[in-house]
């Protein structure tokens, strides 16, 4: 790994069952400190398996995944499963494709949710978290009036947005995004799209965004075709 690295993947392999073929084998993947980077690839082609891998929710069977946190390389394999969970918290942000806002929150206890559990993030914050919560909402155009309205009660494209807001808060070095903006026409695409990447640069982190559709590629740095990195997807459609 790079000393200018942010993230680093060698020789990943990792399969859901022992037996059965892996679904991801990867030789290496890198993520640059303020890179924006673009992943696509079809449906099965191991997207979703490479975000949990990254994030340190999955662990690989093998290879290595190094993050750089605090000037410090962290192998995530040589983690326990409580480490690898205050890892994420402290330095990781999720969008995930289904939001996983917490449905009996209000809008803004949902934003604060990541410092409540990681006094890293709390200590990153220039005021308090709600404060801070308020401003991330304001920037992603969610207005007062919404703060304690409970987010079953929001629309698609604004529990979007409260999940963008909730990864972002406390700056998290590194922004995972799962298809977020699957479910939004093409104008509302390129808006979210736009605030997340605008809320990103100003934390400094890097991103990565995983799609299907290549249309959005234009929004980032660089882009990705898993399916040509995967060899175990490549095997399969031999």
């Amino acid at each position: 790994m790079s000393s200018a690295c942010l993230l680093s993947a060698e020789d990943l392999v990792f399969r859901w069952r022992r037996g059965q073929p892996p679904c991801l084998e990867l030789a290496d993947f890198e993520i640059q400190p303020g890179e924006r980077l673009f992943v696509h690839g079809p449906s099965g082609s191991g997207k979703s398996t490479l975000l949990g891998l990254l994030g340190g929710v999955l662990r690989p069977e093998r290879g290595r995944i190094t993050l750089q946190v605090e000037g410090r390389a962290v192998e995530l394999g040589g983690l326990s499963d409580r480490d690898r969970d205050r890892l994420r918290v402290d330095h990781i942000g999720f969008v995930f494709q289904q939001f996983n806002l917490v449905p009996y929150l209000s809008v803004l206890d949902n934003v604060c949710l990541p410092c409540r559990f990681s006094a890293r993030r709390r200590q990153r914050l220039a005021g308090d978290e709600r404060t801070e919560a308020r401003r991330l909402l304001r920037a992603l155009d969610l207005g007062a009036a919404l703060e304690t309205t409970p987010v079953t009660r929001l629309s698609v494209g604004q529990q979007q947005r409260v999940a963008v807001a909730r990864a972002l808060i406390g700056r998290p070095e590194l922004l995972i995004a799962d298809e977020p903006t699957s479910a939004l026409d093409a104008q509302r695409q390129a808006g979210f799209l736009e605030l997340l990447l605008q809320e990103s640069a100003v934390s400094g982190a890097s991103v990565v965004f995983v799609s299907h559709d290549e249309r959005l590629a234009a929004h980032f740095d660089r882009r990705v075709a898993l399916a040509e990195l995967n060899r175990a997807a490549a095997l399969e459609e031999a």
